[in-house]
């Protein structure tokens, strides 16, 4: 069992490592394409808007780096913020007319995601999805197991 826990963690490591590489998300960080394909997901459902706890509770990252991270695209103009009925709350939309640019930045991680289908083929993929989502909500190293 234990090769299989250092397998599983270097081959998560070079997964994530080949993702995070900035030729993927060219023009916006790891974050900000993160963030921005929560917030156009979002969109592209029907939602308004996407809250700031949404975009936490789907990213698992510290609040802090959410807040800047979703700053660097309204800087950008990506991104707008809005805020809620209670000041506590706030929320993000994308900027309508600037898509193209996130949209771009998509496209090249749709070509990542193809090429990888290719490789492992349709079925070997909707495993990996599977596979990955069970993972996620069971959130294993906060002993949630739902």
């Amino acid at each position: 069992m234990e090769q299989l826990d250092e397998a599983l963690i270097t081959a998560w490591v070079a997964l994530t490592g080949a993702l995070k590489n900035t030729r993927i998300t060219r023009g916006l960080n790891y974050n900000e394409a993160i963030v921005m394909n929560i917030a156009y997901h979002e969109y592209c459902n029907g939602e308004r808007y996407t809250s700031f706890k949404s975009i936490v509770s789907k990213t698992k990252m510290l609040k802090s780096l959410v807040n800047r991270t979703i700053d660097s695209l309204v800087k950008k103009n990506l991104l707008e913020r809005c805020d809620g009925e209670d000041k506590r709350t706030t929320f993000v939309r994308p900027v309508k007319e600037n898509l193209q640019v996130f949209l771009h930045v998509h496209e090249q991680s749709l070509a990542l995601a193809h090429a990888a289908i290719g490789l492992i083929g349709e079925e070997d993929a909707r495993t990996f999805v599977r596979i990955s989502e069970c993972i996620v909500q069971a959130d294993p190293l906060n002993g949630n197991k739902d």
